[in-house]
């Protein structure tokens, strides 16, 4: 831990700091960010490029009072760092520690809480409206990418400022990569303004000019400013910002410490909005997250020496195998194309890119748009696959029920991440996907139970002549053998794994694993139990569940998704409409927002584990056998009553492990 960085409890320290000091300061940082990541993992590459533009704001502007918006929000490390948060860093997107993103809950610096891209500017225009209406005083200061301000949201709100005049400032950190390459015309009219040398060439050709004019040139120099701006618009192209209502700063070297403090300083007196355009470089001080930001933009746990990610050897992820998959597809049938929203690493789809780059389109943090051009491709005659995260693909939802379903366009929605995802936490787990899905007409979502069915539901998926969805969790397959040839999957079918008389357990997607796991762990206890792998939320196998109700009458409905409209409540409803008696126990995720930490802590808090499904279906079978816990160690006494439900004692042991 750096000596001047342990100095600093609140941003108002930083005043103390002599110009050496604060350079220092700044390297210490850096040391930090490198030796936490390294153990906890997070977004490094960002926060390192974000260091010097970071003090800057927090030596000119006082928050709380003044108020900084992240866009995003992994880039926030280094404010962290500087709100009196160092001690508690170690716990970095650990179970129970501080988020990888801005929180409320966690600092009064923390104004708003994100996680998703391009919000910042409608947040901070909020923000100055209430300040204005309210008659108070402060800042308003928003820190935007390049990457970010390719979303629909952002461009909306940057319109929406520049015309009402409200004193914000934006800061556009451009870094040349959001997680990809950037795409589209303002990233290219923004490399024109990063690379032209013919401002910066002019301006110094001027400047030097008017220092040899005698006696006059010291009195000329004073207007100085007002020559470089009228500089701007003789060999600038564009000057888009500026037509929008914005006074425009920059570009400037976001890397010089004193240079952004007083265009900060400057921009905090100018009325209306003010935009300035910083350049820094992602991965500043690390050689490897230099060379290679992508890796770096989130990365896990890895040898600071060498820059090498720990990883350990396991079955491919389900990313992976739905990239080969849709490749190997992709080859026998030209019509297939993949679109994704700035995210061609993580969907796995970079593969594809390479060899298909005619038929591969990243839209950029344009989820909306993506949904939309998916449809109207599938309408005339191709197949698009569009590999969207689950949690992101929640902001395409009018997209998906207005131009996918509402047209019955054959548009394959490839959901990843679905479910528990991890240290990113709530605004990144999967869990309301099968519930902003299921209610619309003419869709059919699916969830593979392993690596295999994935595949094989891929398959399914563009061959099917409408709106179609699968939904697959982050991380390894459970390490099952892929078969050769892909087959389709009757639409609605769901497969009857195993049979038993006692208790069913109805399961889908990553947790049917879990769940004949656990009717193991109850036939150890004399429980008979059917275990059936829905595969399709919708439509449902309305045959086979059914029966199983009418057979059993007692049915546990297992799923790594939010219980409110979820899994279980279509089996509920299809119970209803056919009016079959049946107890049900529903295990899910509870009406909450889902914490930071790793997915296996996250899934034992849940109960989402074969020793919590397996205590439920116990009780709910109405058996007296002794159970026992082995993640808890408690034992779990099961009293049988009328309506086939259970009082339960836990008896704990005295250790706790």
């Amino acid at each position: 831990m750096g000596e001047l960085l342990e100095r600093v409890k609140c941003p108002g320290d930083l005043q103390e700091f002599s110009a050496q000091e604060l350079e220092q300061l700044a390297q210490e940082i850096r040391e930090q960010l490198i030796e936490t990541i390294a153990v906890t993992g997070g977004h490094l590459a960002p926060n390192l490029g974000v260091v010097e533009l970071t003090l800057a704001m927090h030596l000119v502007f006082s928050t709380p009072q003044d108020k900084i918006v992240w866009d995003v929000g992994h880039q926030s490390y280094v404010h962290k760092l500087l709100t009196g948060r160092l001690e508690r860093f170690c716990t970095l997107r650990q179970h129970n520690g501080i988020a990888g993103f801005p929180k409320r809950s966690e600092s009064i610096h923390d104004t708003i809480n994100t996680g998703h891209s391009s919000t910042s500017i409608s947040a901070a225009l909020g923000l100055a409206f209430a300040r204005d209406l309210q008659n108070q005083k402060g800042a308003v200061i928003t820190v935007i990418g390049d990457g970010a301000l390719t979303g629909g949201v952002a461009l909306e709100a940057l319109n929406h400022a520049g015309n009402v005049k409200t004193d914000m400032i934006v800061v556009l950190n451009d870094n040349e990569k959001s997680i990809a390459d950037n795409v589209g015309a303002l990233s290219t009219y923004l490399t024109r303004m990063r690379t032209d040398p013919r401002y910066f060439r002019s301006k110094e050709d001027v400047e030097e000019t008017l220092r040899r004019i005698p006696t006059i040139g010291p009195q000329v120099l004073k207007v100085l400013e007002r020559v470089k701006e009228g500089l701007k618009h003789i060999v600038v192209p564009g000057l888009l910002f500026e037509e929008l209502g914005y006074a425009y700063l920059g570009p400037i070297d976001g890397h010089n410490l004193e240079e952004l403090r007083s265009v900060m300083q400057r921009a905090r007196k100018i009325r209306g909005p003010v935009l300035i355009h910083v350049l820094t470089k992602k991965g500043k001080g690390y050689g490897p997250a230099e060379a290679n930001p992508s890796a770096f933009h989130g990365v896990g746990p890895f040898d600071i020496a060498t820059g090498k990610v720990h990883k350990t050897e396991g079955p491919k992820s389900y990313t992976q195998v739905f990239g080969e998959t849709l490749m190997t597809l992709a080859r026998q049938d030209e019509k297939i194309v993949a679109i994704t929203a700035a995210m061609p690493d993580g969907t796995g789809l970079t593969p594809f890119a390479k060899a298909f780059p005619a038929r591969f389109f990243d839209v950029g943090i344009a989820e909306q748009h993506a949904v939309t051009m998916a449809s109207a491709m599938a309408l005339e005659g191709l197949k698009p696959v569009t590999a969207i995260y689950s949690t992101f693909m929640q902001r395409a939802y009018d997209q998906v029920f207005h131009d996918v379903c509402l047209q019955k366009a054959p548009v394959v929605l490839a959901i990843d991440r679905g479910g528990v995802v991890g240290e990113d936490g709530e605004t990144h787990h999967g869990l309301f996907d099968f519930a902003y899905l299921r209610h619309i007409p003419e869709i059919v979502v699916m969830a593979p139970k392993d690596e295999n069915e994935l595949q094989h539901m891929i398959y399914t998926a563009v061959e099917y002549p409408g709106p179609i969805a699968v939904r697959y969790p982050r991380g390894s397959g459970l390490g099952v053998p892929l078969d050769q040839k892909l087959e389709r999957l009757p639409i609605g079918k769901a497969e009857v794994l195993r049979h038993g008389q006692d208790v069913a357990l109805i399961a889908i997607g990553s947790m049917v694993a879990v769940a004949q796991e656990a009717a193991e762990l109850l036939l150890q206890e004399g429980i008979q139990a059917t275990v059936v792998n829905a595969r399709f939320v919708k439509p449902l196998d309305e045959a086979t569940l059914l029966n199983v109700a009418q057979k059993v009458g007692r049915i546990v409905t297992i799923e790594e998704h939010a219980l409110a409209g979820g899994f279980g409540s279509a089996v509920l409803e299809l119970l209803e409409d056919h009016g079959v008696a049946c107890a049900v126990k529903r295990i899910g995720v509870p009406d909450e927002f889902v914490q930071h930490g790793a997915s296996s802590i996250l899934r034992k808090e849940l109960g989402l584990t074969a020793q919590n499904v397996a205590r439920e279906a116990q009780k709910l079978a109405g058996t007296t056998q002794k159970l026992v816990d082995s993640e808890t160690a408690a034992v779990c006494y099961a009293t049988p009553r009328k309506g086939n439900l259970a009082a339960v004692k836990i008896a704990f042991r005295g250790d706790k492990r």
